[in-house]
């Protein structure tokens, strides 16, 4: 049977991968994609979501969650997704129509096949940190939660020691981490450490597909930007391989630590805290992912890839 899953995402270019991945892959159900800010401001995020999805057209259509547009974000500089997320991919845009909000989506489809949903956390924890505010119960409803973000040793990309997605609703992050779920988090050190070449264009799938076309007009930005921004020849697809751990944990180490987040640090905030004490004082909470074997997961990305482009 396929693995029930939420895909949680605030897309950004590295999103849009892993949902064209996701969505064709026979060993996933996508019950539902959720919206939330992160890499753009609220209401953007609904529309590449629908954008998305729309575009690929899977054959299991999910549930569209609408993001909370009354959650601040923090002021970023340029980003590596440009200012629509999407690279400036310039996608036909799925018309804008109601729906229910992201985090009542979340609840209403994990009552409705409890212990049975994972959600792949994939942006800022806004909707799943309200979630848990307005349901006591969602930790015995939920199957598990595979996290990407926060940082493993702390070394970090939007401050020295946080990563964006963490940073961008530290409180959010900790109320997720502190809370009883069963939960895999794949940090920024392991996540960078799967690093894509230029020749990643020459093996994209045809843009004659629906995937492919998608692929082709972002993926170019997604290069330039890194090399702009960052100063890297490769990118990095974080996303990406949070959807491999899910797909494929056999690929990546394991350990299980206790772990917080800190909310108010002057140059701390956002920071995940590990308790490396010999003796640890702290409950162990947090199955954190801190290696990865790069190659094998380089190619499982080809290939969900692929598979992407011929189904559509």
């Amino acid at each position: 049977m396929p693995r029930k899953v939420i895909l949680d995402v605030d897309p950004g270019i590295d999103d849009a991968v892993a949902l064209a991945i996701a969505l064709f892959d026979p060993r996933l159900e996508v019950l539902a994609v959720t919206a939330t800010g992160g890499n753009v401001e609220p209401a953007q995020a609904t529309i590449n979501a629908r954008t998305i999805v729309g575009l690929l057209d899977p054959p299991r259509l999910p549930r569209i969650g609408v993001a909370a547009t009354d959650v601040p974000l923090p002021e970023r500089g340029a980003s590596v997704h440009g200012v629509d997320g999407l690279g400036g991919a310039d996608l036909p845009q799925a018309r804008l129509h109601g729906g229910n909000p992201s985090e009542k989506v979340i609840l209403e489809t994990v009552k409705a096949h409890p212990g049975e949903v994972t959600v792949l956390a994939l942006g800022p924890l806004t909707n799943l940190a309200r979630l848990i505010a307005r349901e006591p119960s969602f930790a015995e409803l939920v199957g598990d939660v595979v996290i990407s973000g926060g940082t493993a040793f702390g070394h970090g990309s939007t401050t020295p020691v946080s990563d964006f997605n963490f940073f961008a609703n530290p409180t959010a992050a900790q109320q997720v981490i502190r809370e009883p779920l069963t939960k895999t988090l794949v940090p920024l050190e392991t996540t960078s450490q799967v690093v894509l070449g230029f020749d990643l264009l020459e093996q994209m799938p045809d843009e004659f597909s629906r995937a492919g076309a998608m692929l082709h007009r972002m993926l170019p930005h997604a290069f330039r930007a890194h090399r702009q921004l960052l100063g890297t020849e490769g990118i990095c697809l974080h996303d990406v391989v949070a959807l491999v751990s899910l797909l494929h944990p056999e690929l990546f180490e394991r350990t299980t630590v206790g772990a917080d987040v800190e909310t108010s640090g002057e140059l701390t905030t956002g920071m995940l805290v590990v308790d490396r004490r010999p003796r640890n004082r702290w409950k162990r909470n947090v199955d954190l992912l801190v290696d990865v074997e790069v190659g094998a997961v380089r190619d499982c990305i080809l290939r969900g890839l692929a598979k992407a482009a011929q189904a559509t």
